[in-house]
């Protein structure tokens, strides 16, 4: 809204009433008689005061609305540079942002503080439920073929405690990460070896021959991303293959598609945002949506890109562009 109006919405009353009163003068100057030309030659003088007043005015509304904008901008660490108050009432009103911000302050605090307690906590735990689950798997690896099944559900077990882990660390990537030249196909034949015993139990076709490209990236993290995609490609194909080679079209970005029942056109649009589960999610009770959250995540902290194409029940062609882009460390 133009500032003349904004500063006349607020000051109206006064010049109203000093026009009233104007006018009421008028009508006793008329009533007794006197002539016209002083109540004319004061009225033009409290118009000249008046507007002398009003522009005035003005001008000192728009430097401290200008100047509360700024604080507004910046209140994280200007609140002390609110405009000094011109009466008791706005000097009540600042006292009173002032008394909320140090309790939002105080409250943040605390939030981050147990934040911090129940990652150290769930980082713990991580760490120490890893010894009983290497302990059950030597423990079936005795009778592979009598405890096929436990093995795979015990799989199941250590991918989503490794995607507690990662979505832990994903809130503090910065000094986690550490770049490097990396050959891509080292990284995927190892997500790929992680996920043989799936394929094998599925019955699923794997289509891979390897692939001849570096990526300046972090391999451990980047190796989350492609295992994570490889379980959820699993995990909604029933029949069929996953195929993971680069693409023709797009340069530097590696393809993960597979024959699966399709992600929905109208699911696409939110599938990476965090818990989102959509319609296979509903139909699928193991899923988290959490996986794509995280796998958009990571690879944004590392400087690449990713997308989906699919359909309902047209498989789903997830793109990971690794080519170099702007980091987002923080």
């Amino acid at each position: 809204m133009n500032s003349w109006m904004e500063y006349w919405k607020k000051i109206w009353k006064v010049p109203a009433l000093i026009a009233f009163c104007a006018v009421l003068m008028a009508i006793v100057f008329l009533l007794y008689d006197l002539p016209a030309e002083p109540v004319i030659y004061g009225a033009v003088l409290c118009i000249i005061a008046g507007s002398a007043s009003f522009f005035y005015g003005h001008t000192h509304y728009v430097k401290k609305k200008q100047s509360l904008e700024y604080v507004k901008g910046n209140i994280l660490i200007n609140l002390e540079e609110l405009p000094q108050p011109e009466d008791e009432l706005e000097d009540l009103y600042q006292e009173m942002i002032r008394e909320l911000n140090a309790q939002r302050m105080k409250a943040e605090t605390g939030k981050q503080k147990f934040y911090t307690e129940l990652t150290d906590y769930y980082t713990m735990w991580v760490h120490q439920i890893k010894t009983p689950i290497a302990a059950m798997r030597l423990l079936l690896q005795e009778d592979m073929e009598k405890n096929k099944e436990a093995l795979s559900e015990l799989f199941k077990v250590e991918q989503y405690v490794e995607m507690v882990l990662g979505y832990l660390r994903t809130e503090d990537m910065a000094s986690d990460i550490k770049f490097r030249e990396v050959a891509l196909d080292s990284v995927i034949r190892e997500q790929i070896h992680k996920y043989a015993r799936i394929f094998i139990g599925k019955k699923l076709a794997l289509e891979y021959s390897g692939v001849d490209e570096t990526v300046l990236t972090d391999s451990k993290w980047l190796g989350f991303v492609i295992g994570q995609l490889l379980s959820n490609a699993l995990k909604y194909t029933k029949s069929g293959k996953i195929s993971v080679y680069m693409s023709e079209s797009r340069p530097h970005t590696l393809v993960i598609e597979d024959t699966g029942i399709g992600i929905s056109k109208a699911d696409l649009p939110r599938i990476f945002e965090k818990g989102f589960t959509g319609n296979n999610g509903r139909e699928e009770s193991r899923s988290t949506g959490i996986g794509l959250y995280l796998s958009a995540k990571i690879m944004k902290k590392l400087g690449h890109g990713i997308s989906v194409e699919s359909g309902q029940n047209e498989g789903t062609r997830v793109y990971l562009a690794l080519g170099r882009k702007k980091l987002d460390l923080y």
